[in-house]
């Protein structure tokens, strides 16, 4: 598939190219739409998914099994605490479980990895399609280009964007929070590195700014990026706020209500602030770094457009990867 390295694998935000989602998966997703609002279609009749988490998940996890469901597949068997609830529990191996669940032969195993490079260990042994739901960042210097990543996420935020501004050429786009340990950053990251003349606003306390591989590699491909400390700043010049809440989980930890460390909430004040068509995106959930009124805005799309957004992209990745003739 002209586009798509590593095929039939979704691993990485690196593994598309600009040409592929602009020519190939932003086009089905958009045809899967209406499939949606008809109640579905058979495209994936007799297609049987595993979805593996190892981490809980609310819409990774719904929204995956849901465009399986429409396309007419099943999720045979699912897990939203697999290193507790399966033999990881017993020391199992992640190389072991997927090599068993590929003896049941599912077509697709739908994986979220609470460690380093999951997905990627898994597709070395996988017949089946590996679709990665999120790998998490280690705490230190990543092992890998591909850790700590969500591309599938990353493919319905660039969506998201083009849906509403028609174009990613050209946009400002602030990515606020914890960035150190934020997995849909990073791979939106990687995604706006192929589009021409993107400048990023990386908005966070010192303690979590995005990581040098990714900065690097910005560098690589042309992309103008700045560090702050100070949202009031940044609110007035970009076109997509895109906040994250403090993976606290992770080891991320600072107060936001702290303004001495800077200003990272989306509250009225940056309401004001920012541009009439501008959007604001979170990858949730969210905790207390937007604020309620902000929900009720016309430019708050993360609990609409961004939610229905990762519904088509997923369908059109699962229709490409099993049934590309259909």
């Amino acid at each position: 598939m002209n586009g798509f390295d590593g095929y039939p694998h979704v691993i990485y935000a690196q593994q598309f190219s600009r040409r592929w989602l602009e020519e190939d998966l932003f086009p089905l997703a958009r045809q899967m739409k209406p499939i949606g609002d008809q109640g579905g279609c058979d495209m994936l009749r007799g297609k049987r998914a595993f979805s593996w988490f190892y981490q809980a998940s609310t819409r990774t996890a719904v929204s995956l099994a849901m465009a399986m469901e429409l396309l007419g597949g099943r999720v045979v068997f699912s897990t939203e605490n697999a290193r507790e609830f399966s033999s990881a529990s017993k020391g199992e191996t992640l190389i072991d479980t997927i090599r068993v669940l590929n003896r049941l032969r599912p077509d697709v195993i739908f994986l979220r990895y609470d460690r380093e490079i999951g997905a990627e260990i898994a597709a070395h042994v996988s017949k089946a399609s590996i679709i990665s739901a999120g790998d998490r960042q280690p705490n230190d210097e990543p092992k890998s280009p591909y850790s700590g990543q969500h591309p599938t996420q990353g493919n319905l935020d660039v969506f998201t964007v083009v849906e509403r501004f028609g174009q990613i050429d050209g946009l400002k786009i602030a990515m606020v929070g914890d960035l150190i340990n934020g997995r849909t950053v990073r791979s939106l990251s990687y995604h706006l590195g192929k589009f021409r003349g993107v400048e990023i606003y990386y908005v966070s306390p010192p303690n979590a700014r995005m990581r040098d591989d990714v900065k690097d590699y910005l560098c690589r491909h042309n992309i103008r990026f700045t560090e702050s400390a100070d949202l009031r700043e940044v609110a007035p010049k970009v076109n997509v706020i895109y906040q994250t809440r403090t993976q606290k989980e992770c080891g991320t930890n600072f107060d936001r209500n702290d303004h001495n460390l800077g200003y990272f909430v989306v509250d009225q004040g940056i309401l004001d602030l920012m541009k009439k068509d501008a959007i604001i995106m979170h990858p949730l959930p969210r905790v207390d770094e937007i604020t309620p009124e902000v929900d009720d805005d016309p430019r708050a799309v993360y609990l609409t457009d961004q939610i229905d957004c990762g519904l088509y992209t997923r369908m059109a990745l699962l229709k490409m990867i099993l049934a590309p003739k259909v």
